[in-house]
């Protein structure tokens, strides 16, 4: 009897550590499949909307975990969203930047835990980025003025609706509009709306009451443009506005004539490219410092 238990005993040791095994196997397996952590600086924002939506469907289709969580545009909370992040035993960290000096801290946290940083849009203005996916903002900036020098000439007066101060987008777009606007172009206001469509509205209104014979307004970004049409609507005036990004609102304006043109980015395609750069840098493989997205001025046809 003694010898059966013995032997029972030893059977019921060794399911259990056969159990065990498969356990520990599945667990492993578990752990090893990409996580992506994936702070977006707003979704209040079509364009910011889109580009969260081009991560999340390649995370999809490459069969990857991702989380994602809005900052609201507060750079405080960005950084706490982060902090939260890197807890979850997230394989990358891909970031959309409130404001990229305020992220700088966030990207040496992820740096000293040895998790990539993938920036999309925005940079980081410190700290290792593996890869920053986002469009040649200067380029589009001076395709604006541009633009506007091609259809309205030279030294006419304009304002500058400018984005979130400290975000590498504003100062990029600026930067580009500036490279033509000031040689080509009389700036006679600028100013921000923090990207933001009903405070561009009201700094437009500002904006067009202290200087009457403004002719074109150069907005950094589709919402604040839209407002600067409410703006130039309730002052009875028909100015030349050029937007920045190419939102669905953004495409319809130009379409219906409402708005001049607008530089237009493809958010989701940019979520998409960033998304594969962190699978690619999760599994060790080399990528890119700078993927460029594809940018093209949109007018009415």
């Amino acid at each position: 009897m003694k010898k059966i238990l013995l032997v029972l005993t030893c059977i019921v040791a060794m399911a259990m550590m056969i159990v065990g095994c498969g356990g520990s196997d599945n667990g492993k397996k578990a752990d090893n499949k990409i996580t992506v952590g994936f702070s977006v600086s707003t979704q209040n924002n079509p364009f910011f909307v889109s580009l969260a939506k081009g991560v999340e469907a390649k995370a999809k289709e490459l069969g990857v975990n991702v989380k994602v969580v809005d900052a609201q545009n507060d750079p405080a909370k960005q950084a706490n969203d982060i902090a939260d992040l890197l807890q979850q035993n997230i394989s990358v960290l891909l970031v959309n930047p409130v404001d990229s000096a305020a992220v700088s801290t966030s990207v040496k946290a992820a740096n000293k835990a040895n998790i990539p940083v993938i920036c999309l849009d925005r940079s980081a203005d410190q700290g290792n980025v593996a890869c920053l996916v986002a469009s040649d903002n200067v380029k589009g900036g001076e395709m604006a003025a541009d633009y506007i020098v091609k259809k309205l000439g030279e030294k006419v007066k304009v304002a500058e609706l400018e984005g979130i101060p400290g975000a590498s987008a504003s100062r990029e777009r600026g930067e580009g509009f500036h490279k033509i606007a000031d040689s080509k172009l009389t700036v006679v206001a600028k100013q921000t709306a923090e990207f933001d469509r009903s405070k561009g509205l009201t700094v437009a209104e500002n904006m067009l009451q202290a200087n009457p014979d403004i002719k074109a307004i150069f907005a950094q970004n589709d919402e604040m443009a839209l407002g600067a049409i409410e703006a130039a609507k309730s002052a009875g005036k028909q100015i030349f506005i050029v937007g920045f990004d190419g939102t669905a609102d953004g495409v319809k304006a130009v379409e219906s004539g409402a708005m001049s043109a607008t530089i237009a980015q493809q958010p989701e395609i940019m979520g998409q490219q960033g998304l594969e750069a962190a699978v690619k840098a999760a599994k060790g493989e080399k990528i890119d410092a700078k993927i460029s997205a594809p940018l093209k001025l949109i007018e009415k046809k």
